[in-house]
């Protein structure tokens, strides 16, 4: 298999909320709900890199499609890194997810590997990292 990760599928309780939460709270860009002439079709995708997406499915939807069932969300089975290129950065980024509804998990702090970095849980409780790196180059 060759890395060629396109597309990162986030499982929600209420579409136009979490639209809200990542577009109008993080500042991301979408063209907002699609695939609601579909039974188990609406969703939103949103912009994260060039050739990376972001998708908002209702959980739902989720499990129909895969023929699973819809289980508990449990915040420690996934996180989401979002490296940024200060520890400044770190806090604004920190500070806008709180305002935008986000709860603060870990507040950021210095790390014991030499960076920075704290958690957020979004309005349905997915887990992601606001990390500054020192060994890495962020790239815009």
């Amino acid at each position: 298999m060759k890395p060629r990760i396109t597309l990162i599928t986030l499982g929600v309780d209420d579409l136009p909320r979490a639209v809200r939460f990542y577009r109008d709270g993080l500042g991301l860009t979408t063209e907002g709900i699609v695939g609601t002439e579909f039974e188990y079709g609406a969703v939103a995708f949103f912009d994260l890199q060039a050739g990376l997406k972001l998708a908002l499915w209702p959980r739902q939807s989720l499990a129909h499609d895969t023929g699973m069932a819809s289980g508990r969300p449990n915040a420690t089975h996934f996180s989401i890194g979002h490296n940024v290129s200060s520890k400044d950065e770190v806090d604004a980024v920190m500070e806008q997810a709180r305002r935008a509804g986000a709860i603060t998990v870990k507040p950021a702090h210095d790390t014991f590997w030499g960076g920075y970095a704290g958690y957020f849980q979004d309005l349905d409780g997915h887990l992601w990292e606001v990390v500054w790196n020192p060994q890495w180059a962020v790239q815009y």
